[in-house]
Order: structure tokens, then C-alpha cells, then sequence
């Protein structure tokens, strides 16, 4: 047994944090072959075992964030890896040459995460796709709603070991007091038949207030009528499954609802944000600061719109360039993003011209925030390739609104008090109130 290898890499895991993923496979062809194409894709630390007994020792010593192992092994040549693996409380995929079916079953049994042929490249390609999507997964919450406790906790058990963040509950009344407590929700796996509230009642509700845009929905049934399918995908479920089922198409049918969620996602953020900072666009930003200005005059919050300026814009991209020019409108943005809440707008419309709603903020508050803001960027230094530091200062002006304007006339309003504190100097910040 090679040792010094092991130790190696032992030693080399202890000066990084990086995540680690553990190979057991005794072709050691195939294993660093495994572990080259895992390392140029993904960023893990690769560690490789050409035996249970050396799977052992760096499973004492390190975590793993996923294991693939190989079945037949020289000192384990009946599966008794993915025994000790699981045992300890680690993450499994199986790789294995043997295509018995009654074999793959009795491995799928077992609470590992996939089973995978051992048969060419595309097999590993598709263990990076795997390992990519359960890194992915950890971003998502989902939320079990069932009656069974027994079924509650065997999904649970699942989409743990696919690595989601899994809340359950016990019928669809209470789903919707967790929806409102945990809104960040990405996935609402739902049985049909339950009490109090039913899976289809449960899924209409969601709908009124959450698009397939923002929240997916799987229906569970062991009712086999055509009907009850039509009737959930009709009402707004993304996806209806049959019980029972097989872990593999439960596997699957998550992953790819949650898969196509982030699609949608993705294309909407390219349509409403700002490619360079990823802020809100001009167009988004009028859309929803308008929503929320019709929803405020219907109370008695007032919120700030703040139009912010960076000062000589065009003369830091004559003289340093468009690159620089980017960085410091994306270091602008940073700032924002920083120093108001998750609840605020904000937004990117020009290249140096930047506006944020302040929800909830009188003009004592939005006093205090804009000009935190402004001492931020003017403390912020940018160095150029030849370390040239570059410093920025921005003007802002401001108004406080009460829901009963439009926001295209209080932007208006903020970008004239810009204009009129620049006439006596830059760095410069003004709040004004109707």
C-alpha cells in the first residue's frame, strides 16, 4: 500500500478549506482518470483509494462533501464500501460494472445517491453533471407536505441525501403558514389526499400568490385517473408523480423541476438586471418601485427615492478607460447592495447614474443610509495595472415619497435636486420631502 500517497494528500487537504471528494476504485487507471476530469471541472480537492482499508484511513481524516464508490474492491468484493461509508454518515454514489438489474435494486435500497455504470467517458461526464447539481441544491429549500409521517420522513430522508434544505409538515394549512415563514422556498412537494386541506386546494392556494417563476410544485397521488393529473398541472403544479415510485425517478423528477426553475431564473435576471452589476435594469426598476409605490399609498409607509450620481464619470473613462470605468460603477453597486436592506431597489440606469428606493424610510432614516453611502465610496480606492489608486465621490439627491405620485415624477424630482447641489460642488447629498 502506498503510503507516502496518502499522506501526501493528507497533508496537502490540511492547508485548504476547499471541499473534498473521495474516489474508491481499484482500476487505478480509471481512478485518476475519475479524479483529473472531477479536479479540471470542479473545484474540490480529489483523493483516491485503491482500497476499503485506504478508504478508511482518509475517512479518519477528512470530510467529504461526496464519495464514489466502486463495488468490488480487493478486500471488499461484495459492496461492503457503501456499508462502512453510509455507516459513518457520508454521501455515496456507487460506480459500478455490474448491469443486474436485481443487483442495481438492492444497491438503490440502500440510502445512496445514484448508481452509475462504469461504461466510458459519458458515464464520468455525467457524475460531474451529478456532482454540479447536488452543490447547486444546497441553495434550494423544500418543503414536504404529507399526512404520513412514515412518507414524511422517507422523503426527507431523499432529498437530504440530495443535499436540499427540507422542511415538512403534515397538511396544506400548515404549508401555507411555513411558505409565509420560510418565502425563500424553491420547491413544494405536495400528497393529494390529506386532511384539513387537501394537495389540490393546496396547490391553487400557493398559485395566488407565487408563479411558477418563483416556486415549483410536485403533486403526489397514488390515485392512477388521468383526471387528478390533468386537474394539478391545470392549477399550477409543474410536476405530478404516481406513488409508488422509484428513488431513481423521484431522484430525477426533483432534480429536473428544480433544474428548470433556475432556467426561468436565469432568463429573467438577463431580462431585468444590469449585465455588469446585476442590479435591477431602468425598465424592471419602474415596474416594481411603481408596484410598491400603489401598495404604499394604501398604508401610511413612506420610502425614499434616491437618484445617485457618480461625479465626473466621463472623465475617469476618458483618462483611465472603459475597464476602469466598469470598476467603479461595479464597485458603486457592491456598495449598495451592502448598505441597504434585502427589501430595498435598487437599481442601474445609465452608466453613471444609479437610483434606490429606501422602503419604509422617513427622511431622518434616508439621511442617515445616503450618507453612509456617500463617506463609503469616498473611503473606496481603486488601483490600476500600473497601481495607479483611483478615487470617486458621487452626488446624490433625494425625495421622500407617500404612495400617491407616480415614481417617474419623483425621480424627476430627485434628479433635479442633483442637478442643483452640483452647481455648488460634487460629493454632495440633499433630501427633499413633498
Amino acid at each position: 500500500m502506498n503510503y507516502s500517497r496518502i499522506q501526501k494528500n493528507i497533508i496537502k487537504g490540511q492547508s485548504t478549506i476547499m471541499e473534498r471528494i473521495l474516489i474508491v476504485e481499484d482500476n487505478k487507471t480509471l481512478a485518476k482518470l475519475i479524479a483529473k476530469k472531477i479536479s479540471d471541472a470542479l473545484n474540490f480537492e480529489v483523493d483516491t483509494a485503491y482500497s476499503l482499508h485506504e478508504a478508511k484511513l482518509f475517512l479518519r481524516m477528512h470530510k467529504y462533501f461526496v464519495t464514489l464508490l466502486d463495488i468490488n474492491l480487493p478486500d471488499a468484493p461484495n459492496g461492503e464500501v457503501v456499508d462502512y461509508v453510509l455507516s459513518h454518515n457520508n454521501h455515496a454514489i456507487v460506480l459500478s460494472g455490474n448491469i443486474d438489474k436485481n443487483f442495481r435494486k438492492q444497491m438503490l435500497q440502500k440510502n445512496i445517491i445514484d448508481y452509475v455504470n462504469k461504461s466510458g467517458v459519458d458515464d464520468i461526464k455525467y457524475i460531474i453533471n451529478t456532482i454540479q447539481r447536488l452543490q447547486k441544491n444546497q441553495k434550494h429549500k423544500v418543503l414536504v407536505v404529507d399526512d404520513s409521517m412514515i412518507f414524511r420522513k422517507q422523503m426527507k430522508n431523499m432529498l437530504d441525501n440530495l443535499f436540499f434544505n427540507v422542511i415538512t409538515v403534515a397538511h396544506g394549512e400548515e404549508a401555507l403558514g411555513m411558505l409565509q415563514t420560510h418565502p425563500d422556498t424553491s420547491l413544494v412537494i405536495t400528497d393529494y389526499n390529506m386532511p384539513v386541506m387537501d394537495g389540490f386546494q393546496l396547490t391553487q392556494e400557493i398559485r395566488k400568490n407565487h408563479t411558477k417563476e418563483d416556486l415549483a410544485i410536485i403533486a403526489l397521488s397514488s390515485n392512477n385517473e388521468d383526471e387528478i393529473n390533468a386537474l394539478f398541472l391545470k392549477n399550477g403544479a409543474n410536476d405530478y408523480i404516481t406513488k409508488p415510485f422509484s428513488k431513481e425517478e423521484f431522484s430525477c423528477r426533483i432534480n429536473n423541476t428544480i433544474e428548470a426553475l433556475e432556467n426561468l431564473n436565469i432568463v429573467q435576471n438577463l431580462a431585468n438586471r444590469d449585465l455588469l452589476t446585476g442590479l435591477y435594469n431602468r425598465r424592471f426598476f419602474f415596474k416594481i418601485a411603481q408596484d410598491y409605490a400603489t401598495e404604499s399609498a394604501q398604508g401610511t409607509e413612506s420610502y425614499a427615492i434616491a437618484m445617485i450620481s457618480i461625479d465626473n464619470f466621463s472623465t475617469i473613462k476618458q483618462t483611465h478607460g472603459e475597464d476602469i470605468a466598469n470598476q467603479v460603477a461595479l464597485r458603486l453597486a457592491n456598495i449598495l447592495n451592502s448598505m441597504t436592506s434585502y427589501k430595498d431597489i435598487t437599481a442601474r440606469f445609465t452608466d453613471d447614474e444609479f437610483c434606490v428606493v429606501l422602503k419604509g424610510a422617513d427622511i431622518t432614516s434616508a439621511n442617515y443610509t445616503l450618507d453612509a453611502i456617500r463617506q463609503e465610496v469616498e473611503k473606496t480606492v481603486l488601483f490600476t495595472q500600473n497601481d495607479e489608486d483611483i478615487r470617486f465621490t458621487i452626488s446624490t439627491g433625494a425625495t421622500i415619497g407617500h404612495g400617491d405620485e407616480k415614481v417617474d415624477d419623483t425621480i424627476s424630482q430627485a434628479d433635479m435636486i442633483i442637478y442643483k447641489i452640483t452647481q455648488n460642488g460634487l460629493n454632495q447629498r440633499l433630501i427633499e420631502e413633498d
